[in-house]
Order: structure tokens, then sequence, then C-alpha cells
């Protein structure tokens, strides 16, 4: 009986194995299922580890987090390479922006976070299973994206939090994903915040996936990841008159960046 299931698995895995040789869009679809049945587990084992360790909600959970999901990479094939962390040794405070991609941004953000860091989510996240408990259990603020008037209200609550807790605050200024390999406009949200709280800005800026993965054409396989923390843009003394020269002027750097990192001519 054992050696009959015996067989039948290793028959199962040889036919997904050639199903992934010969069809992109299989090799994509079990691909993606099975980054988010990790991501469903590792959620509800590293939720167990931070109540047991910290016992609720703090910004402390995200180096549980951080060193679950960095073995991530390994399963899927992917490496990063890295440079500027020094770049996030400011003292105080912080507003880190970086571009937006795809759901694999959680290795790409896991793989440089710096302590004493949470981000910004939109609210539906919260109801995603384990997903959604440990992300709030490391402290991630989230907004309602639908209501204009909360965002701001949100986005005005964390100011004050960043400089009360000293923490740095990730936040994708896009505001969705965009795997075109370009950028989209820049909200200013993030922007405001860093002016109203008198914060610098970290750049963060990852190289286009469209290499290695692509939903569109069903591509998902190993690859490199370029990363580079650029150097912190100031605010002191800008008021929200700068706010749109302040957004305009880090669009244009990560931009620049990001297409350098690509091998893309600017």
């Amino acid at each position: 009986m054992e050696l009959g299931w015996l067989l039948w698995g290793t028959a199962v895995l040889l036919l997904l194995h050639v199903l992934m040789e010969l069809s992109p869009t299989v090799n994509f679809a079990l691909r993606i299922g099975f980054y988010c049945l990790l991501c469903l587990v590792s959620s509800a084992l590293a939720a167990v580890a931070c109540l047991l360790v910290n016992g609720g909600r703090t910004v402390k959970n995200m180096r549980i987090i951080r060193a679950i999901v960095r073995t991530f990479k390994y399963f899927f094939g992917l490496r990063f390479e890295v440079k500027g962390l020094e770049n996030f040794k400011v003292e105080g405070p912080a507003i880190i922006v970086s571009n937006h991609q795809s759901v694999l941004d959680m290795m790409g953000l896991m793989e440089v976070l710096p302590d004493n860091c949470v981000q910004v989510g939109k609210k539906e996240l919260m109801y995603v299973g384990s997903v959604g408990l440990i992300m709030y259990l490391g402290g991630v603020i989230f907004i309602n994206r639908k209501s204009t008037s909360s965002a701001k209200m949100v986005m005005s609550e964390v100011a004050k939090t960043m400089v009360a807790e000293n923490v740095k605050v990730w936040v994708y200024p896009e505001g969705t994903r965009n795997c075109t390999g370009d950028l989209l406009p820049f909200k200013k949200g993030a922007f405001h915040i860093a002016v109203q709280a008198q914060v610098p800005v970290i750049p963060v800026v990852y190289s286009s996936f469209t290499s290695f993965y692509n939903p569109k054409t069903k591509l998902f396989t190993s690859g490199k990841i370029k990363v580079e923390v650029l150097p912190p843009i100031e605010t002191k003394g800008l008021t929200s008159d700068d706010v749109t020269d302040l957004t305009d002027r880090c669009f244009s750097t990560m931009r620049e960046t990001l297409l350098r990192l690509s091998g893309r001519p600017s």
C-alpha cells in the first residue's frame, strides 16, 4: 500500500515537472501558488513566534519576519546584489520610498529592511489570513486608499508617531504595483509626511523584474535583483510649498537609477 502511494506520488511529481518544462503557464501558476502557500504557512509560524517573543503588535517583530522571509529567495533561485546600506544609518526617523513591482516585493523589502522600520500598506491586506495577521503584529500602518480624508488623517498620524517613537516608515509612492520596468508617477503623501516631520527621504531602487518575472507573459524563473539605497534627501527647512519639487526630484533620481540598474538607456 505504501509502495503504491510512493509510486503515485513520484508519478505526479514527474508529471508536474514535465508540465512546468513544457508550459510557461503551468510553471508560472505552480510557482505563484507555491509562493502564496509559503507566505501563508510562514506567516502563521512567524505569528506564533512573534506572540511568544514580543507578546503582541510591535515593530520589534519585524526582525523575526525579516529572518524568515529572507529564506524565500532560495526556493525561487533569486539573488540580491545590494549597495548603499550605509545610507540607512541616519539618526532618528526617516521616510523610505521605493519602487513597487509585484507580489515578490516582500522578498526584496526584507532583504534590506533596517531595524525600527514599519511599512504603510492598504487596509485590504489586513484581512488576508495569516499574512494580514503577521503584518498587523509587525506594526504595518494600514490606510484606506478609497477614502481620501481617512488616508490623510492616517498620514498625519504617521508623521507624529514616526517622530514620537523614533521609527522609519517605508512607503511605495507609486501607490500600486507596476511591472512595466519603469516608474508610475509618484503620489505626494510620503513627501508631505517627510516635510511635516522634517525628516530625510531615503530612496531605495530595485532593478526591473521583467527579465525573470512577468505575469502578462506567464514568466517566472530564477534571476538577479540589484538593489541600491540612495543617499538621504534632507527636508529641514522645507514647507508644503516645496513638496511638489521634492517629489519630482526624488522621482527623477529613482527613475534614472532604475534604468541604470536594469541595463536600460535613460
